[in-house]
């Protein structure tokens, strides 16, 4: 998927959200544990349920790995039924990944070729060589850490290298490298002050934005400061979301709190439309 159709869906669906599908069978409503496979029925409630309101979904394969090969074959059968029924919508292989040049040539084959995801995130800590072969991938994605949410992010991200915090420096050095237009940035909303900033190193590139509401960030002022001419935000939510309801309704209910947020988007959407709201 173009950034193009990714911008076209969010004006068609009036959203930017991004619905985080971290399965924990602990937290899954009980019933569905009597299934074959509990962790993709719960998956395909929650896509059947939200896929009108968000425009893109995000596995964190930890949530998969966990769980060994029957976890795997779950992620597997989520993003083979988001592709064939959902084609619209954005996929986010929330990985993590980052390695030697070679070894980072088969995880980028196996998230966005093998699983045909659109995107996936990678560490920049190993740099150039280490980020280029998921680069390679043609209307494919690599969503490079920046800045994150957790409370360690300070421990490195932000100490200063050549006079500039690290993040700033990556996000700067990230530029050069072979395909820097695949790239999109993981940016946490709980930095929500830090937008502005990176907006002026990197204008036009989608954020992925972790963070609002269960870790404190905030809608607006993530919007306000990290908006750009077309958007550029995806805002992920997981738990709020996926764990509405512990009941048989849970479907229905993560429906409402995704409807939440969406319309609070969309309220943000006319506001851009009618103001300066962006930078």
């Amino acid at each position: 998927m173009t950034t193009q159709e990714l911008t076209q869906q969010i004006h068609l669906k009036k959203s930017f959200l991004c619905i985080g599908l971290d399965v924990d069978l602990t937290k899954i409503p009980p019933h569905l544990l009597q299934l074959e496979d509990p962790i993709f029925e719960f998956n395909k409630a929650i896509i059947d349920a939200t896929n009108d309101l968000c425009v893109s979904y995000k596995p964190n394969t930890a949530f998969y790995e966990a769980y060994g090969l029957k976890g795997w074959q779950s992620l597997e059968k989520t993003i083979k039924y988001i592709n064939e029924k959902y084609p619209e919508i954005f996929t986010i292989a929330d990985a993590k990944r980052g390695d030697i040049g070679n070894t980072s040539s088969m995880y980028a084959k196996a998230f966005l070729e093998d699983l045909n995801f659109d995107s996936v995130t990678v560490a920049p800590y190993m740099g150039k060589d280490s980020v280029e072969p998921f680069l390679a991938f043609e209307n494919k994605h690599t969503i490079l850490l920046a800045l994150t949410s957790n409370k360690g992010a300070f421990d490195f991200q932000t100490l200063e290298t050549n006079g500039n915090p690290l993040y700033k420096n990556v996000l700067a050095t990230s530029r050069s490298w072979k395909n820097a237009h695949n790239l999109m940035y993981v940016v946490g909303a709980t930095k929500a002050e830090y937008f502005a900033e990176i907006r002026k190193i990197v204008p036009d590139s989608f954020l992925l934005v972790p963070g609002v509401g269960a870790q404190g960030g905030n809608l607006q002022d993530v919007c306000r400061y990290g908006m750009n001419n077309t958007i550029g935000l995806l805002i992920n939510s997981s738990r709020a979301i996926i764990y509405a309801s512990s009941r048989e309704n849970f479907a229905a209910m993560a429906r409402e709190e995704a409807l939440k947020i969406q319309s609070e988007m969309e309220e943000i959407l006319k506001e851009v439309a009618n103001t300066n709201f962006t930078n």
